[in-house]
Order: C-alpha cells, then sequence, then structure tokens
C-alpha cells in the first residue's frame, strides 16, 4: 500500500521593514521559527527596491520612524496608491508610535493592523500575520 504524498506548501514571504538592528534579527529569528521566509530592510527605500527586485511579497512587518526622508507612513502611501502593483499586500505597522492621528492615517490608507510593540508579544504579531494569511488564501 503506498502512502499519497503531502503536498508541500510554499512558505509565505515577509519583508521586516524596521531601523533597530538588533530588533530585526529577533523579528526574523521569530518569523522563520513560525514557518515564514524573511527579507530586511532598514529604510522604506530600502524596502521599496526590495519590491521591486522581488516583485512579491505575501506580508509587509513595517516599523513607522525609519532612518532617511521617509516614514513608514510615506511607505504605506506609496503602496497603496490607485495602480499600484502591490496596493493589496497586506501591511502590519509595529511601531511604539501610537499618536491616533498616525493610527488613523495607517488605517485609513488600508493597512491590516497597528501594533504598538510595547503592548504586544513577538509571537502574537507572527501569529496575526499567519492567521490573516490563512484567511485570505494569500
Amino acid at each position: 500500500m503506498t502512502q499519497s504524498k503531502k503536498k508541500a506548501t510554499p512558505q509565505k514571504t515577509v519583508l521586516v521593514i524596521e531601523d533597530e538592528r538588533p530588533l530585526v534579527k529577533i523579528i526574523e529569528a521569530k518569523l522563520e521559527k513560525t514557518g515564514f521566509d524573511v527579507v530586511t530592510a532598514r529604510t522604506a527605500d530600502q524596502g521599496l527596491q526590495y519590491l521591486e527586485d522581488m516583485g512579491h511579497v505575501d506580508a509587509i512587518w513595517l516599523d513607522h520612524y525609519l532612518p532617511g526622508d521617509k516614514t513608514g507612513l510615506d511607505f504605506v502611501a506609496t503602496l497603496k496608491k490607485p495602480g499600484s502593483k502591490w496596493a493589496k499586500t497586506p501591511i502590519f505597522i509595529v511601531s511604539n508610535t501610537a499618536s491616533a492621528s498616525n493610527v488613523r492615517s495607517y488605517l485609513r490608507l488600508g493597512v491590516e493592523k497597528y501594533c504598538v510593540k510595547a503592548e504586544h508579544r513577538l509571537d502574537e504579531i507572527s501569529e496575526d500575520i499567519r492567521t490573516f494569511l490563512t484567511k485570505t488564501k494569500r
């Protein structure tokens, strides 16, 4: 009797844009342990370049304050503008900058969730991303 082989599910890729290097390594390790492929960037421009080079990611983990002249809000505005090939890419904001104005702006632009770093554990955020991608079959 032969056993049917289980079809391997392709791993989902998460682009992490975070400027704090020690935190990037921790986030990367947590997401990889959860089963994601991870690509990291430190600036909004670097994140945009990775998207151009890769062509596709399944989700984006994004901080608000980033080095350079663009914030996470600028990055989201670029991705979510009409006609953008990344307009439907789910974005999860993970930042300690939780001003009501920032949260409203991100949500108006269409991010999936805004998490305050100090109020959420990494495994909770990782599970939020996994659950979202599973429900939407991305």
